[in-house]
């Protein structure tokens, strides 16, 4: 019989899949604002896995960081932007082909990289969910990506303020 967390898991899979494909593919709206929901509902869903992974601080930063402050940041940008319907509605042949490449070869990637892998089915992972190893993790062997992502934000913040400036006539 299936235990909760089993049962869990895979409704939390479930929802994160369906939620990240109405990001991108939403048959119920062509408003860019449904998919920012839509992708806070996604981030709500994997912060569900990692409390699944007693990861508590990490789906605590998912929920705070991500479904908070960048998704208000993304929905500042979408509303401020206020493109046409016209604008929005406007696929480009070129795109889907390009996005479709992009897809099939993240999928091949890591396809790839499952059977290469050295899984061994008999050894569960030790999982550790506390913040001192991630902190130590974080600050010494990724110290470079979390500078960056840092860096990447600061540089989008910047970006929103200077869009929301209007010109003085």
């Amino acid at each position: 019989m299936a235990q909760l967390p089993d049962i869990l898991f895979y409704v939390f899979a479930f929802l994160t899949l369906v939620c990240g494909f109405l990001v991108v593919l939403n048959p119920f709206s062509t408003n860019p604002v449904t998919s920012a929901m839509f992708l806070v509902l996604t981030i709500a869903c994997l912060a569900g896995l990692f409390v699944l992974l007693h990861a508590f601080f990490l789906a605590a930063v998912q929920v705070l960081v991500y479904a908070g402050a960048v998704m208000v940041l993304f929905l500042f940008v979408i509303m401020l932007l206020d493109l046409p319907a016209e604008e929005r509605r406007k696929v480009r042949k070129t795109a889907i082909v390009l996005g479709l490449i992009s897809v099939g070869t993240i999928v091949a990637m890591a396809l790839r990289c499952l059977l290469q892998s050295p899984i061994n089915a008999g050894a569960a992972p030790v999982l550790e969910g506390r913040t001192a190893p991630l902190g130590r993790l974080l600050f010494t062997e990724y110290l470079l990506p979390f500078e960056i992502i840092s860096i990447l934000l600061l540089v989008a913040m910047v970006g929103v303020v200077l869009l929301s400036k209007k010109e003085l006539k």
